[in-house]
């Protein structure tokens, strides 16, 4: 195999999760009633532009049910992140149960036509006020 199909995660490139909201939903969206904003930051600290090309979410309930989704970009976009540069960006996951863990990766190219990997650490919604 040739280095511009491996997936390699490149030094200097890092996620954050820098906040979480919760907002519940209108009763007509009973089965899936809880909503959790969270807003990323996509750093990229290593000497090479990194463009995002896709994602992959993986979010676990508590019932034990998997939600995985996958799709193109970040919110619509392909961004391209300098050396020293961020992306930040909202967006929200929708679950039926009280409470999930996230995690996940966006998958991107470099300048040398690399692809490359950063992960999204796991963090957990779990909604207000309930006992888990």
């Amino acid at each position: 195999m040739g280095s511009h199909t491996e997936l390699m995660e490149l030094p200097g490139l890092k996620v954050t999760v820098d906040r979480l909201l919760y907002q519940r939903l209108k009763t007509e969206q009973s089965e899936k009633p809880h909503s959790f904003i969270y807003f990323i930051s996509i750093h990229n600290n290593s000497d090479v532009a990194v463009t995002i090309r896709g994602r992959k979410w993986v979010v676990t309930h508590d019932d034990g049910s998997v939600l995985v989704v996958e799709g193109d970009g970040v919110v619509g976009e392909t961004p391209t992140i300098q050396p020293g540069g961020k992306f930040s960006y909202n967006s929200r996951h929708i679950i039926g149960t009280d409470s999930a863990m996230a995690e996940g990766a966006y998958l991107g190219v470099d300048d040398s036509g690399r692809r490359v990997m950063m992960r999204i650490p796991r963090f957990r919604m779990e909604v207000p006020g309930v006992k888990c």
